[in-house]
């Protein structure tokens, strides 16, 4: 059973969080505070933390700071892009704003979840295998030589497992380790990847959802 703290000083939003949770199949630590935050993960690292920015005492930035190797999701009703960015340049892997809805919330958890398990093994979807060690991906065996842009998308359609990833969410989460990639440029990655990708497999197994984004099948 995965192990999430929630830290938010709304007793209210942390009840709600707690029971969803729980609900869901996870264990929940709780904490209304900053210090109470790093007091917490001192006694027992959970696998993920939903952090409020606007906390008494020490703010959800400086907590951002000192929590490490734990995959934390801001959750804060602060919702300009400065905010997002600081925050993702702080460590934190995905940030919601609130109001928020509890399914894509669920989501987003199990996505990152899933994703920081592939720094401790292989992960693997629909023939494909990534080593996070070797940073390469192989397809039934056959390794596919790909740039640092079109290795970052594959692996992010294959953290979807088949699930449409969007065009948004994509750039968002290839970003830091793919500066050069944009909106303008997305689709030629695509297309390079798409090629490389059926040279090696055999068939198109990127699928454009037409006005959405992609998916791998």
């Amino acid at each position: 059973m995965k192990t999430i703290a929630v830290i938010d000083d709304d007793e209210y939003i942390s009840s709600f969080l707690s029971t969803l949770l729980e609900k869901s199949g996870y264990r929940v630590l709780k904490g209304y505070s900053g210090t109470e935050a790093l007091l917490l993960i001192e006694k027992e690292l959970p696998d993920l933390m939903l952090l409020d920015l606007m906390l008494p005492g020490l703010s959800g930035e400086e907590v951002l700071k000192r929590v490490k190797d734990i995959p934390v999701i801001v959750l804060s009703a602060k919702n300009t892009p400065k905010d997002k960015v600081d925050s993702l340049q702080c460590g934190a892997v995905d940030y919601v704003t609130k109001p928020f809805d509890s399914e894509e919330l669920l989501l987003r958890i199990a996505l990152r979840l899933r994703e920081s398990s592939t720094k401790e093994k292989k992960l693997s979807s629909k023939g494909f295998e990534l080593s996070e060690e070797s940073k390469e991906i192989k397809y039934k065996g056959e390794t596919l030589r790909l740039t640092r842009t079109e290795y970052s998308i594959l692996k992010q359609l294959m953290i979807m497992d088949g699930s449409t990833i969007t065009k948004s969410s994509l750039l968002e989460r290839i970003s830091f380790d793919t500066p050069d990639c944009t909106e303008s440029s997305l689709k030629q990655h695509i297309s390079n990847l798409r090629k490389k990708v059926e040279k090696v497999a055999g068939y198109s197994a990127i699928e454009n959802i037409w006005g959405v984004g992609f998916r791998l099948v």
